[in-house]
């Protein structure tokens, strides 16, 4: 812990002007960004008595090692440096929003020739329209279907649109009226845009104008008898007004304001954003945060407003944003919004009426996402801690067991004998640590002696990877030499790590099985345990009677989650095996023939059949094949028998089904074989 005397800057160095400071650790790594109105006031406050200090503050002072600063002409520019400088260095100190997920907008590609009107998240780009955001893409989705009928604006991707141009054919929505085509040139580019344009009015609010147009076009097609346009135009304003309909109306004036909502606690805050829009909900979204420093509810204000429009310009800067509490001082926030925008912007407390109606609804909103993340973090961090120890108070562990591996068998009356192994860390499952296994002592159906070999190939390997990292006691010293379980990558070696505690999928049988194999490699400093199926008993070893946990108990319930893993890795594995098996053909038999050249075959002939049917000299006119690969091929293709036929069993019919020419791609599987 450093002493902030040490590094404190000498009277009269800071200079009285505005400006942004960052105070480092001992590494030059940045910790916290600040601005200030005077430099020399505010830094000054941080190198009080330490006992005056709020404790997150006495926390930063006492882990930064230097303190520096740069001057700037006014608390816009501190504001707008301050921001930038949380954006680059990240750090530890400062108030930092997770956004829980990444938004999607609804986004119109301006910037194109054809405009496209897509989903879209992350940086947001220049030249594109961007609503929302959405809570989900779906809705998205279901606005656009609606409006593509007055809009039909393109929607498709480039490499669909240029496939259509290269056609001369329009794509489905094309032809069912949902797009304009102009990759056909049904409609020409200007056309097109001025669609996407009405398209971005109508999503902005300006909906009123669009359908009284709409209705008046409506009533002069059918006052000039063309009731076909006047039925379409009828449908089209259908949908426009079930599209307005799917966002209620909550401010009468038809209001663009974005409304933030704060809910706190002494540890932790949660924010929430309602984005109205023509004085309709258009989007909404919510983070929460760690208050790593001393910060009110108006330094929380004012961190949100950075996060919210710190990238913005333009109209995605509303001309009103209500906030629960105001920056003190608010004049710089009002100045550095009302230039991001290029336009006034408000920015106050709502104090009566719908506003403050709304503003009540975001903060339930807020109230109720703190509530959630507290549940969230709880069910991750206390129950976990809970299921270990009651684990290991039943097994009268000397300590928790942080690192737990849960072994299975799977196989299918005695064929795809397979075996998988399972790691939770923390209560939690490393799926990276995940392995299969294939029973290579014998064939058959024995599950005691599968789990035996199984436990004495994972621990061995255990064992040599201590070996070869020379994790080993020295004689001499009495010290423990360990040079890393990694690879020269860095990556963790396979099977490097010994767990604390064995989980096998089983009973007393397997239980016993799995200690004897690690009695026999001399391992005495792992516990096993066995979880049996049909009245989720806990075996140990060497003991007549189960463990019994409470049907309530978090621990049974880690271990059933555990197991349950182990099975499914398991039966996956072993379902794999036994559907490529299946599907192997008899050119799976031509050693040194590979996909490839398989394929080519295949492809020469037409089939297998045909294949089989040709003579040696005839296979050899296949580019890449040999005399002696394809005397290889007749004999394999001689030696396999033939499917019987298929039948039809309404017509009696015999069909005739084209052999398999080798096994198919097996689905991808987490793990490795072993």
């Amino acid at each position: 812990m450093a002493d902030p005397s040490s590094y404190r800057p000498k009277p009269g160095q800071i200079p009285d002007a505005p400006g942004v400071y960052k105070f480092r650790d001992e590494h030059r790594r940045v910790i916290y960004v600040g601005k200030a109105k005077s430099l020399r006031q505010r830094l000054a406050s941080y190198f009080q008595d330490l006992a005056g200090l709020h404790p997150r503050t006495r926390s930063m002072v006492t882990t930064a090692a230097s303190v520096e600063w740069t001057v700037v002409s006014n608390e816009v520019e501190a504001l707008q440096l301050e921001y930038t400088w949380i954006k680059e260095f990240d750090p530890r100190f400062n108030v930092k929003y997770r956004d829980d997920k990444s938004y999607p907008y609804l986004a119109v590609t301006m910037n194109e020739q054809y405009p496209r009107v897509q989903v879209m998240r992350g940086q947001k780009k220049k030249g594109v329209r961007y609503f929302g955001p959405y809570g989900h893409a779906w809705a998205i989705r279901d606005t656009v279907d609606l409006l593509l009928r007055a809009f039909p604006v393109r929607t498709c991707s480039a490499g669909v649109f240029k496939n259509a141009t290269r056609t001369g054919r329009p794509c489905l929505l094309g032809y069912i009226g949902k797009c304009s085509a102009p990759c056909v040139e049904r409609v020409t580019a200007d056309v097109h845009r001025e669609l996407a344009e009405d398209f971005c009015d109508f999503m902005a609010g300006r909906t009123g104008t669009y359908i009284r147009r709409l209705e008046r076009q409506m009533a002069e097609a059918a006052e000039e008898m063309e009731y076909e346009r006047a039925a379409r135009l009828r449908d089209d304003i259908e949908a426009l007004k079930k599209a307005m309909a799917k966002s209620a109306v909550v401010l009468a004036d038809a209001t663009d304001a974005d409304l933030i909502a704060l809910a706190e606690d002494e540890l932790e805050a949660a924010v929430q954003i309602f984005h109205v829009r023509g004085g309709r909900v258009r989007g909404q979204r919510g983070w929460v945060t760690d208050k790593v420093e001393a910060v009110t509810s108006a330094g929380l204000v004012e961190h949100a407003l950075q996060q919210l429009y710190g990238e913005e310009s333009g109209d995605a800067v509303p001309k009103e944003v209500l906030v629960p509490a105001l920056p003190d001082p608010i004049e710089p926030v009002q100045e550095w919004l009302t230039e991001r925008r290029g336009g006034s912007v408000s920015l106050r407390i709502p104090q009566r009426g719908d506003k403050k109606a709304l503003m009540e609804t975001v903060a339930r909103n807020a109230q109720q996402s703190l509530v959630l993340h507290k549940t969230k973090r709880a069910s991750d961090l206390t129950t976990r801690s809970r299921a270990l120890e009651e684990i290991a108070a039943a097994l009268e562990l000397d300590s928790v067991p942080l690192r737990v591996e849960c072994f299975d068998i799977s196989h299918l009356q005695g064929d795809d004998v397979v075996a998988s192994m399972v790691v939770f860390e923390d209560g939690l499952a490393r799926k990276s640590e995940y392995r299969r296994f294939q029973i290579k002592g014998f064939e058959g159906q024995d599950d005691v002696r599968s789990m035996h070999e199984v436990i004495t190939r994972r621990f061995r390997r255990y064992l040599a990877e201590k070996e070869k990292t020379g994790e080993w006691v020295d004689e001499e010293t009495g010290e423990v030499s360990d040079l890393g379980p990694t690879e020269e990558d860095g990556r963790p070696k396979r099977f490097a790590y010994p767990p604390q505690l064995v989980v096998v999928d089983g009973g007393q049988p397997q239980v016993a099985a799995a200690k004897r194999a690690l009695d026999e490699l001399g391992i005495d400093d792992i516990a096993v345990c066995g979880l049996a199926k049909r009245l989720e008993e806990v075996w140990v070893p060497d003991e007549d009677d189960p463990v019994i946990l409470p049907r309530t108990s978090e621990g049974l319930y880690l271990l059933q989650r555990v197991r349950d893993e182990a099975h499914r890795f398991a039966i996956t594995y072993q379902r794999n095996k036994r559907a490529k098996r299946f599907r192997a053909g008899p050119l799976d038999a031509v050693p040194g023939l590979g996909d490839a050249r398989k394929q080519t075959l295949i492809k020469h002939f037409g089939s297998v059949k045909k294949l089989r049917s040709a003579t040696i000299d005839q296979i050899c006119e296949v580019p890449g094949v040999g005399r002696k690969t394809a005397e290889a091929i007749a004999v394999a293709l001689a030696q396999a028998a033939p499917a019987a036929p298929a039948v039809n069993t309404a017509t009696g019919e015999i069909m005739e089904e084209e052999e398999p020419a080798t096994a198919g791609p097996s689905e991808e599987r987490r793990g490795q074989e072993t």
